[in-house]
């Protein structure tokens, strides 16, 4: 191997690392969402358990997710990094909630800092 790809690696070896977001894995049911991470404690939230949901940004990309969608409800809360396994699919079954905000996602995507978005109530 030469010098250079030592130093910075080459392409192939570059695709097969896990990114941190690799890492979380969501169970989707019609009952309930749960995340599940190796390092972490599982969290789990019922459908009809959720009374709010906001996109949470934060600072620590790349190294860490930086962007979070969070249900939250009944004193629980279910945290999913974007780009994990499952964020898509719980993205688009929330997203049709009515009253959604779709401006604060826009939002979101634009935000490179430490910032909290609401995206729906109850």
């Amino acid at each position: 191997m030469g010098f250079w790809n030592k130093i910075f690696g080459s392409k192939n070896e570059n695709t097969n690392k896990k990114q941190p977001e690799d890492y979380y894995e969501t169970e989707i049911t019609d009952i309930y969402v749960k995340v599940t991470h190796p390092k972490r404690k599982t969290e789990q939230i019922d459908w009809n358990e959720i009374e709010e949901i906001k996109l949470i940004n934060t600072d620590e990309g790349p190294f860490l997710p930086d962007v979070w969608l969070i249900l939250m409800g009944n004193g629980k809360g279910c945290s999913i990094p974007q780009g994990s396994d499952g964020w898509n699919k719980v993205y688009e079954i929330v997203s049709k909630y009515d009253g959604f905000n779709f401006e604060n996602v826009i939002k979101s995507a634009s935000c490179a800092d430490n910032e909290t978005f609401e995206l729906w109530q109850k």
